[in-house]
């Protein structure tokens, strides 16, 4: 349409080429996928736990999804109100897939679709969440 536009318009157009749209559209992703900061270890529970007691370790992820020892109820309530399943691993029991696509980039929230796992929310996306579940899952929904 924008190519028939600037034809009829000539040289005047402002459009002379299609207008190419990259969306990212939430229904296409078939699960969303977060990668920790922190490994799954007995040893790397510990050392994160005490690490970020002392301010030397962080995982914004973390923070949204766990309190002190557990889960967050808010999280899972979150997590729940998706329409879509929301999947989570540490950095040492990630799928190969999954290790690709965050490329080095802990934590991270990937989106799963026909063409791929793809990176949605940067480590510094969820810190802007300030360790609000709600506004990870409004993140989520705009995407």
């Amino acid at each position: 349409m924008a190519q028939e536009m600037g034809k009829r318009l000539g040289k005047r157009a402002l459009l002379q080429q299609p207008v190419q749209t990259v969306t990212t559209q939430r229904e296409a992703f078939t699960e969303f996928i977060g990668v920790y900061n922190a490994e799954s270890t007995l040893w790397g529970e510990i050392s994160y736990w005490i690490g970020a007691r002392f301010g030397v370790r962080h995982c914004s992820l973390c923070d949204i999804t766990h309190g002190l020892f557990t889960q967050r109820s808010d999280w899972q309530e979150c997590a729940t109100a998706l329409d879509i399943p929301f999947t989570t691993f540490h950095i040492n029991d990630a799928p190969a897939d999954v290790t690709r696509a965050a490329n080095g980039n802990y934590p991270v929230v990937l989106g799963k679709n026909s063409a791929g796992i793809h990176i949605v929310l940067t480590a510094d996306d969820l810190e802007q969440c300030d360790r609000s579940p709600e506004r990870l899952l409004n993140k989520l929904q705009s995407l």
